[in-house]
């Protein structure tokens, strides 16, 4: 048995199985994951939020406090300044969220809700219409339209130049954000996916020979094995840093938003 010659069916179906498929009626596998997140989040929080104390009593606690305080600190005030404080529930909400998206997405066999376009988008959407909230709330419509270009840009052609390319590139947030989050996450769920078969077909494939000429499989098979292993401590981390930079630019919108040119 060649390992390669079944490469590509099992290549073929790892992709089907991490698109999205209908279930039931309007609900896809993503939707379902979506929900366990958000259940699975509630859960965490406020389990934390029973147990607090001035000082943490328990590891799980010690690391919900540091997550909290890390998108307090990092991402909001960091980021936005003083006014940070009203935004750090939204900021922490999008940071946990995404987060335990893709760390539940790493667990063998289970998806990843934030590796479909559809959840992606939505929390993208979700970021926009907050930070133009934001914008207008603090400016008004009519200045927060007009802050797109600076003042002081002369002359008239050339400021409403200048607004439309602005304008233009604060739509194009939502595919920025939306983008980014999935083409990470699909791409590195594809690739640990096909390590994994890789890893299988050579172990099959010596198992079935049982013979001297069987110890390069092997051997074959092991070398996949520690490279899954590497990229999947890799994936962990990526997993976390994609809720990071997520969150990170929405914190940094919000102040592109609220600020008066």
């Amino acid at each position: 048995m060649n390992p390669f010659e079944h490469l590509k069916a099992e290549v073929s179906y790892l992709k089907s199985s991490l698109m999205s498929t209908d279930m039931f009626g309007p609900f896809t596998a993503y939707t379902l994951y979506v929900i366990l997140i958000l259940i699975l989040v509630i859960v965490l929080v406020f389990t934390a939020r029973r147990q607090l104390a001035l000082v943490p009593r328990n590891r799980f606690v010690g690391i919900m406090e540091f997550f909290v305080n890390f998108g307090s600190q990092d991402v909001g005030y960091g980021v936005i300044g003083k006014e940070a404080r009203r935004h750090i529930p939204f900021l922490l909400t999008l940071f946990i969220f995404i987060l335990v998206s893709n760390l539940v997405g790493l667990i063998p066999g289970a998806k990843a809700a934030t590796g479909t376009m559809g959840t992606t988008v939505t929390l993208a959407a979700i970021s926009f219409v907050y930070f133009t909230w934001q914008g207008i709330k603090s400016q008004g419509g009519l200045h927060y339209l007009k802050s797109f270009a600076p003042s002081g840009v002369k002359p008239l052609p050339l400021a409403a130049f200048v607004w439309f390319l602005e304008f233009v590139s604060n739509l194009l947030r939502l595919l920025t954000l939306s983008v980014r989050l999935f083409a990470n996450m699909f791409a590195g769920h594809l690739l640990l996916g096909v390590l994994a078969i890789l890893c299988n077909l050579f172990f099959v494939a010596a198992i079935q020979q049982l013979a001297l000429s069987s110890v390069p499989l092997l051997i074959g098979s092991a070398l996949w094995l520690v490279l899954l292993t590497v990229l999947y401590a890799l994936e962990v981390f990526v997993a976390c840093i994609q809720a990071y930079v997520f969150t990170l630019l929405s914190s940094a919108y919000i102040f592109l938003a609220t600020l008066e040119h």
